[in-house]
């Protein structure tokens, strides 16, 4: 069909098939966080642009090139938000989610938007769940956020994911290993891309998540933050570690691990599948101990922020099959019809899931669609049926088909109690 009006390019239409997808993987991770304490939480998908402007880094890519930003009817700049902690950090504090004390453990899950260029698993529309304790910055922390992702996996059937962990320091050992990083790039600025030379002075540490392949090849040698931990940060890292091998949690140590934003310090990591190719992150995050000083605020926490899409496309889906009926009733005559709609009624009121025909189709129409459906059942309803009080059930498993009194099929497929002495 040729119309005039089409999606946006990097927006898409997310039919039924996905849709169960998408829902089936945010209602297994509802589950899967509430066994480690978190609670959901709605966020606004409209933000104050300074919120990510502060927050993020008025230097990171985000910021620069690919929010979606425009004025309201009142000249204040809002934007769509490209990524969850922020707004998570700011509701944490316009909250007082802190006044109940301890660590709030919370989660989210929705759309997001960045203006990149539209990729498969990446689109300018992309949905995203996430998870952050906020109010907590000990290492047993880092590894639970770590451990609950990589159990996730295990749970969606995904088991070829790798764990890769690192630590960015803290704002005393950062800057020492900034300077040293800033210095071998200087040496190497000839064999980097235009955009990564502009980072050497914006954000220097994105240089080494670049993918292109002439600067993967220049970053050989680079010097790693690892070398320049603090005390504090060397213990806070060997802890996580230690923590995550005692849960069996299998990780490795990659100093290329990096996070593209300003807030991020300490522990980062990766949940990385190279059947998604060189963009290889189905899920990432790190601790973010200063993004509150940004809003006002004090308080530590880590998250991370895993891609709906790209888990839907490591996932098995074909042992997992897609929700059916488990009826259709069909009407064998035109008498049947309204006899029909009651009956569906009655099982979907049993939480049956029923299709019927609405466009008053022939019994072989309706046959057809009853397989379309992937209905488990089909219940015939005519003439005779309504005189006798039974119905004609075709299993489509077996092909088999039989009549029953209507009171015989409720008691078998909905549990309906037989009736008392005396009951007609």
């Amino acid at each position: 069909m040729s119309i005039s009006i089409r999606a946006i390019r990097g927006f898409r239409d997310i039919g039924p098939d996905e849709a169960y997808r998408h829902r089936f993987i945010e209602d297994q991770a509802r589950d899967h966080f509430s066994l480690y304490g978190y609670r959901e939480v709605r966020l606004p998908i409209l933000e104050p642009t300074e919120l990510f402007a502060r927050g993020i880094g008025e230097g990171t890519d985000i910021v620069e090139k690919e929010m979606y930003t425009f004025q309201d009817r009142n000249g204040t700049s809002l934007t769509l938000r490209p990524e969850g902690t922020a707004s998570a950090m700011r509701a944490y504090l316009e909250g007082g989610w802190s006044a109940q004390g301890g660590i709030a453990k919370i989660f989210y899950h929705g759309p997001m938007f960045r203006y990149e260029r539209p990729q498969k698993g990446r689109y300018r529309q992309f949905y995203q769940i996430g998870l952050e304790a906020i109010g907590g910055a000990g290492p047993l922390v880092d590894a639970e956020v770590i451990t609950l992702l990589s159990r996730f996996f295990n749970k969606m059937g995904v088991d070829d994911v790798r764990i890769l962990v690192n630590s960015l320091g803290c704002p005393s050992c950062r800057p020492v290993y900034r300077q040293a990083l800033v210095d071998f790039l200087e040496g190497v600025e000839e064999d980097l891309c235009s955009n990564c030379v502009r980072r050497i002075t914006v954000n220097p540490l994105r240089v080494l998540d670049c993918k292109v392949p002439s600067c993967r090849e220049a970053m050989d040698g680079a010097p790693g933050m690892l070398s320049f931990l603090c005390a504090d940060c060397r213990e806070h890292f060997s802890k996580v570690q230690e923590v995550l091998e005692a849960a069996g949690v299998v990780s490795t140590v990659d100093p290329g691990i990096v996070r593209g934003l300003d807030y991020y310090s300490r522990t980062a990591f990766e949940a990385v599948c190279d059947r998604l190719g060189a963009q290889s992150a189905v899920a990432a995050g790190g601790r973010y101990d200063f993004l509150a000083a940004e809003m006002g605020g004090d308080a530590p926490g880590i998250g991370f922020a895993l891609g709906v899409e790209r888990l839907a496309m490591l996932m098995d889906w074909e042992s997992r099959p897609s929700p059916s009926l488990d009826f259709f009733v069909a009407a064998a005559t035109p008498a049947s019809r309204t006899p029909v709609l009651r009956l569906a009624e009655r099982l979907r009121a049993a939480s049956k899931a029923v299709g019927i025909d609405l466009e008053e189709k022939s019994l072989k129409a309706q046959m057809r669609q009853a397989g379309k459906t992937g209905a488990a059942r089909v219940i015939i309803l005519g003439d005779d049926e309504m005189r006798s009080g039974t119905l004609q059930i075709r299993d489509f498993t077996t092909g088999n088909q039989e009549t029953v009194t209507e009171k015989e099929f409720f008691r078998s497929f909905c549990g309906e109690p037989s009736p008392t002495k005396g009951e007609s």
